[in-house]
């Protein structure tokens, strides 16, 4: 489970990775030390993989990330 400091304390290295919660609900860090919220999921009907993008780190805490993301994956 991803917290809070996590979060905070995620620095860029070379290539851009991710910080994974649940449900599909990742940080993605960039080298350029940007943190992007990221949602990949699969839709209901055809079953494919898509992604949503909610926001960057700070902007979108991680409190406020999993709100959205429960309310997505979780109807």
């Amino acid at each position: 489970m991803l917290t809070a400091s996590d979060c905070a304390n995620a620095k860029p290295g070379a290539k851009p990775y991710k910080l994974a919660d649940a449900y599909g609900l990742f940080l993605l860090v960039h080298p350029n030390g940007g943190k992007y919220w990221r949602l990949k999921y699969r839709r209901p009907g055809t079953r494919t993989e898509a992604g949503l993008a909610f926001g960057t780190y700070p902007t979108i805490s991680l409190a406020k990330a999993v709100v959205a993301d429960r309310k997505l994956t979780h109807f």
